[in-house]
């Protein structure tokens, strides 16, 4: 089973980096979600999925995270997720707070965008043959939009929708089977989006700007969103995407050539694996959006970056309450990135995309929690930089994720098992998969009786 230091540790109001105070986090983090959990096995269930979804494990599912906390089998785990009766998006409303208590910053950007899991079959919620970014095609996928919280401090996802295709939507009995609830019916992944960041503010979430790609940037309804809270947004558009300019409407790559040649500054939008992101950038002042509710309200600008080793330009639709530098603007465009690093982390080091699960309520409760064990591991790493701030002096970057991931499970948890536990659970798997390989003979043999009998065609 899963030993953590027996240690009383009691929660303090400052941190400071060790295997104390790594727990006292962990336990802060559970704390804060488990009073949704009102049967204590739910709760024992909630904490030991938590643990292995941030454990060292190679892959992390119900079998391999049951196993590593030292249950029986994974019945348990699968109940959670499956049949227990608790709220996920009340946890996730938990996990917002949580992220909102420890990073807080009214200079926050929103950053959205969405992420594809690949599938086989057509059996899993939302899934069909659909473009994801995973990939970078068509692809048999579950697509989910998420929000990242992108504070100065660090980032970390806040909310999550999954994608549910039109196939889908207008489907009952693909919606009975895979326990689609009724209010659940399609939206866009930018109406998604703006669903996420009306709740985000309407929780008291501070946050400035709201960033996104082109998906994002295309849709006039989150624009007007994000305008109507007061939001400023920096928002990918396509070079074939109108703007309205003093010369009239134009196409984004058209108006960049009403940029005076002197109006270029190189700035970085920030850091890379590589080193800091260096671009030319322009602003075009843009009039406000014909169709807006905000006519004659704030500032409307196209933003342009410019790749001066290859010519290569892109642009953003921006908008502001106040007039704002172009630094500030470069700057929240640069923040974008950020989602990217958090699916790259919380796929790698809390098992977001591992989950295998068909129902609409398995996938949220999977991905709540697993958005939960990222956003611990983003604090562990923040705290340890708050205490040891590290510059290029010391010869040592900041401790990322991963590296916070990788400490928390060397110091901290460590796993008791015997000899007689690792050999039941041995047979356990040998003894699924022998049902599970004598089912698929059967059913295969059947079809074969079946096509070479033509009395049990029907």
């Amino acid at each position: 089973m899963l030993v953590w230091n027996k240690k009383t540790v009691a929660v303090a109001a400052a941190y400071s980096v060790g295997p104390q105070a790594w727990l006292a986090e962990f336990e802060v983090a559970f704390e804060q979600v488990a009073a949704r959990f009102a049967r204590r096995d739910a709760r024992g269930a909630a904490r030991d999925l938590l643990a292995g979804l941030v454990a060292p494990l190679e892959r992390k599912n119900c079998w391999t995270i049951a196993e590593h906390a030292g249950h029986e089998s994974p019945h348990r785990l699968q109940h959670l997720l499956g049949r227990a009766v608790w709220d996920a998006n009340a946890v996730r409303d938990d996990v917002r707070d949580y992220v909102r208590a420890r990073l807080a910053d009214s200079e926050a950007v929103l950053v959205v965008d969405e992420t594809g899991d690949l599938k086989k079959g057509t059996k899993s919620v939302g899934v069909q043959r659909q473009y994801t970014g995973t990939a970078g095609r068509v692809e048999n996928a579950q697509v989910a939009v998420f929000l990242t919280y992108a504070a100065q401090r660090g980032h970390t996802f806040i909310d999550r929708r999954l994608y549910l295709p039109e196939s889908w939507a207008s489907d009952p009995d693909r919606r009975h089977e895979a326990g689609v609830p009724d209010e659940a019916g399609f939206a866009t992944k930018p109406h998604l989006a703006a669903q996420m960041i009306t709740d985000a503010l309407a929780a008291g979430t501070p946050a400035r700007w709201v960033a996104g790609d082109e998906v994002y940037g295309a849709d006039p309804h989150l624009r007007s969103t994000c305008r109507r809270l007061g939001l400023g947004y920096v928002l990918a558009i396509g070079c074939n995407r109108a703007v309205a300019t003093g010369a009239g409407p134009l196409r984004a790559d058209k108006a960049t050539s009403l940029v005076p040649t002197d109006a270029w500054a190189r700035m970085s939008c920030g850091d890379g694996s590589k080193g800091r992101r260096w671009y030319s950038w322009a602003v075009l002042e843009l009039e406000p959006e014909p169709d807006g509710p905000d006519l004659g309200s704030g500032h409307h600008a196209l933003l342009v970056r410019r790749n001066d080793t290859t010519g290569e330009l892109a642009w953003y639709r921006c908008w502001t309450p106040r007039h704002v530098a172009i630094g500030d603007l470069v700057h929240v465009a640069g923040r974008r990135w950020t989602v990217e690093e958090n699916f790259q982390a919380a796929k790698s080091h809390a098992g977001l995309d591992e989950h295998q699960v068909r129902r609409w309520d398995s996938w949220h409760r999977w991905t709540t929690l697993a958005m939960l064990g990222h956003a611990l591991l983003t604090v562990l790493a923040v705290t340890m930089n708050d205490v040891e701030p590290i510059d290029d002096a010391a010869g040592l970057i900041a401790v990322t994720v991963g590296e916070g991931r990788r400490l928390f499970a060397a110091l901290v948890a460590t796993v008791s098992t015997t000899i007689e536990r690792v050999l039941a659970w041995s047979r356990w798997r040998r003894r699924r998969q022998h049902r599970a390989r004598r089912a698929h003979y059967q059913r295969r043999e059947g079809s074969i009786t079946a096509a070479h009998r033509p009395d049990l065609r029907l």
